[in-house]
């Protein structure tokens, strides 16, 4: 039983190199390319996988815990990402990725159709979320009877060819059993513990990856209809705007805005799971080019039967996520258009409304000119009312120039004061007005 931290056994004393303190992250990245050995397998052997899709790994550390307290050892470190545990007469490691975690156990050959009791799958065993994917792996010697093993697979699914420069034969229809486990049969004709380890876990790897490479899939599929729809709805909108009597560049700015919405919502939501499927289908290649088949006479090999049958998926899967980035530009550069039109339709508003004011103001000054002038008449006649008073008061008081005269020659004067003293006062307030302006 091992129960190590990722980085491997010696990350907590590697803080220093030559007594130079080290990076912090040094010991994980030096770690990383022990995290995952290729355990030897004797043979004959059988391996049972399952991929479990968890939500933490605080679920997968829980059911660690109940099997190795069942066993009697100590459970796993909580920061734990790999754990080895012996099980009956196999062993049963765990391993923890990203959004999945793997349960391999290694046993006799010949294990039960099912969970029995010497597998740690057996009664009593808590999931700790669905499965994805299953795989039972079965190694025998190269014989005449174990060749007869291809016989119990799908002839129109079957893969066959030679690996490990001919000392091993990998064969699978890629197609589950009554348990629902992807049946593979490796036939050994001499390979050494450590390159059957390492083969074993080369082909597991390929099934499981494919599998969650082809999550996207239905994804994908469930987007090309909607994005359809979207593509159709901007042909008719771009169309509306072409012509002439268009409605409102408003609304149809609010109906490109709820497109673009909904679209970057999908994009959103399928960014992560089309970016695995990248990932994993990667995964899968190099994997497959690691296994460097040799094709036999009438068979296909691994890589030639899921080269047709995955790449398609994948490819399906990089043109729905083209055609979202191609939908985004294209609803992006209608909305800049639209924009500009709202943007000249409210410019046009503004100087319609810089003319009204215009106007209005030039109203009002005719308006204030005619006030001006109604006010020097009446402002004069109250003066020269004064002048006629005050010449009513020296005519009595024997001043020798009649009243009527003085007010007679008051009036031009009046009307010339008042108008000076008018312009004085717009003069003055003019200049207040430029000098705030300035």
């Amino acid at each position: 039983m091992t129960n190590e931290p990722e980085g491997g056994p010696n990350a907590a004393g590697a803080g220093q190199v030559l007594g130079f303190p080290a990076h912090r992250d040094r010991p994980s990245a030096i770690g990383e390319v022990h995290a995952r050995p290729h355990p030897p397998v004797a043979t004959p052997r059988s391996i049972i996988q399952l991929a479990f899709v968890t939500e933490s790994a605080a679920i997968d550390h829980g059911v660690l815990a109940e099997l190795a307290r069942r066993q009697g050892v100590a459970p796993p470190d909580a920061q734990a990402r790999h754990f080895t545990l012996k099980w009956g007469k196999g062993t049963l490691r765990w391993e923890r990725h990203t959004e999945f975690s793997t349960w391999l156990w290694e046993g006799p050959p010949d294990p039960p159709r099912g969970p029995a009791s010497d597998t740690p799958f057996g009664n009593g065993f808590t999931a700790p979320g669905v499965v994805i994917s299953g795989v039972r792996l079965e190694i025998r010697k190269w014989t005449k009877t174990t060749e007869r093993l291809i016989d119990g697979f799908d002839p129109a699914s079957l893969c066959y060819s030679l690996v490990e420069n001919g000392r091993a034969a990998a064969i699978t229809d890629f197609r589950q059993d009554g348990d629902g486990l992807t049946r593979i049969v490796v036939l050994d004709k001499g390979l050494t513990a450590a390159r059957v380890g390492a083969l074993s876990q080369r082909l597991i790897e390929i099934e499981t990856y494919r599998t969650l490479a082809m999550l996207g899939l239905p994804l994908a599929q469930t987007l090309s209809p909607r994005i359809r729809r979207i593509e159709d709805r901007l042909a008719g909108l771009t169309g509306e705007m072409r012509k002439a009597g268009r409605r409102g560049s408003e609304e149809l700015l609010a109906d490109l805005t709820a497109l673009a919405a909904e679209l970057e919502a999908d994009a959103a939501s399928s960014l992560y799971r089309f970016g695995a499927s990248r990932a994993y289908h990667g995964i899968v290649e190099e994997r497959l080019d690691a296994l460097q088949e040799t094709q036999v006479p009438g068979y296909d090999t691994w890589s030639a039967f899921l080269q047709r049958r995955v790449a398609p998926a994948m490819r399906t899967c990089r043109s729905i996520e083209e055609r979202q980035a191609n939908m985004s530009e294209k609803l992006a550069r209608a909305a800049t258009l639209l924009r500009t039109w709202v943007d000249v339709d409210v410019e046009r508003q503004n100087r319609d409304v810089l003319v009204s004011m215009n106007r209005r103001a030039k109203l009002q000054l005719r308006l204030q000119q005619t006030v001006e002038g109604l006010s020097v008449a009446a402002v004069s006649y109250y003066v020269v009312g004064l002048v006629s008073y005050l010449a009513k008061g020296a005519e009595k008081a024997g001043f020798p120039l009649k009243a009527e005269t003085a007010a007679a020659l008051s009036v031009p004067l009046a009307i010339l004061g008042v108008w000076w003293v008018v312009r004085r006062i717009r003069g003055r307030h003019k200049d207040e007005s430029g000098a705030d302006h300035g």
